[in-house]
């Protein structure tokens, strides 16, 4: 195979992931549930309970829209609302244990998908999707 120019292999790299994700994001458990709102759940999980701002933040999206969100979200019963224990014009955004069974099942679901991919791989394959996994972690900066 010839060397790849970076250019060729910057945006095979970059196609490829989004194709996975695409694929990732597509296994999930109730399609009444946005990708958006998966996303503050899997992130309320990942973090545990935020002010509505720094979810906002952490998500890279404007506060009104997260607002919109966790409305939606409290309205599923999947999020609770409690008052800040130190601003009093703030609150705090937690899973409830149905917003943390449903992004469970959610993760499980996706995980599930990929192991049936990754079984369908050799060993050889699999050996280079894992130490591919530790450089893209590396480039995404999580070290």
């Amino acid at each position: 195979m010839p060397e790849m120019r970076e250019p060729q292999l910057a945006s095979r790299l970059r196609l490829a992931v989004v194709r996975l994700n695409r694929r990732l994001r597509a296994q999930r458990t109730d399609q009444n549930v946005s990708l958006t709102q998966i996303a503050a759940l899997s992130t309320l999980h990942k973090c545990g309970a935020l002010s509505p701002g720094k979810l906002a933040a952490k998500e890279g999206v404007q506060p009104p829209s997260m607002t919109r969100v966790i409305a939606a979200l409290e309205d599923m019963g999947y999020v609770e609302r409690s008052p800040h224990p130190t601003d009093g014009r703030q609150s705090i955004v937690a899973l409830t244990g149905s917003g943390t069974a449903f992004i469970e099942a959610t993760i499980s679901a996706r995980e599930a998908w990929l192991d049936r991919k990754l079984a369908e791989l050799s060993g050889d394959e699999r050996d280079v999707l894992a130490r591919a996994a530790e450089i893209i972690d590396r480039m995404a900066g999580n070290e």
